[in-house]
């Protein structure tokens, strides 16, 4: 059914560390809410498998395409704040591609990166309501193993704690976004119509600006 009559926002974000659930929650909910749905295109960029060979070598070409592809891919598919019509869903933030190059990057890239990733930040609309699905480290890996991509089956623990504490740092600075951080430790939401039916009524209450956190049961 759609949703835009009882959900109160035009724009829906979900975000999480890699691993987290982020497109399948959005394809669910796009489905079920009959929503525009933006997935990220990451499956073309040539650079990804190169990167996770050679970090330091492609870091940079990495951020810097995605930088471009997902600026692109939103600026195409976000409508101005006052004329959304329909509810969309995406898969990630735009703010994305500045929390990778911080873990990414060295300090002078970054900060080259940095100027340019707002001077065209400020061309997008932000979302009405940021979802930020926390899994902790091994369940994350657990995830990333079943869902078999060949080139991140090597990815290391340590990595995915910096993304993670990279993430929060940006959340808890952001006082002018609807944040809802939650918890997803115990959480299969592809498998537990309970816990699915409990995440589309997180989703459909109004919520301050600044974080709200919750806990499915």
């Amino acid at each position: 059914m759609g949703l835009n009559k009882i959900n109160p926002y035009n724009f829906i974000a979900i975000e999480g560390n890699i691993g987290a659930g982020k497109s399948t929650l959005a394809q669910l909910l796009s489905k079920e809410w009959n929503a525009q749905l933006i997935l990220e295109e990451f499956e073309d960029n040539s650079f990804l498998p190169k990167f996770y060979e050679d970090s330091r070598r492609y870091a940079f070409p990495l951020e810097m395409s995605f930088l471009a592809a997902r600026f692109n891919q939103l600026k195409k598919q976000l409508p101005s704040q006052d004329l959304f019509k329909q509810l969309i869903i995406s898969d990630y933030i735009f703010a994305k591609c500045l929390l990778f190059s911080k873990v990414n990057l060295d300090e002078d890239e970054y900060e080259l990166y940095h100027k340019l990733f707002h001077i065209i930040n400020l061309q997008l609309p932000k979302p009405d309501l940021l979802v930020y699905l926390h899994c902790p480290i091994e369940k994350l890996q657990w995830n990333i193993a079943n869902r078999g991509r060949s080139y991140e089956q090597h990815i290391a623990n340590e990595y995915l704690q910096n993304l993670q504490e990279t993430y929060f740092g940006y959340l808890y600075n952001q006082s002018e976004l609807r944040i809802l951080i939650i918890d997803c430790a115990q959480v299969d939401f592809l498998n537990n119509p309970a816990q699915y039916e409990q995440m589309q009524s997180l989703l459909c209450k109004e919520y301050p600006l600044g974080i709200t956190q919750a806990k499915l049961l």
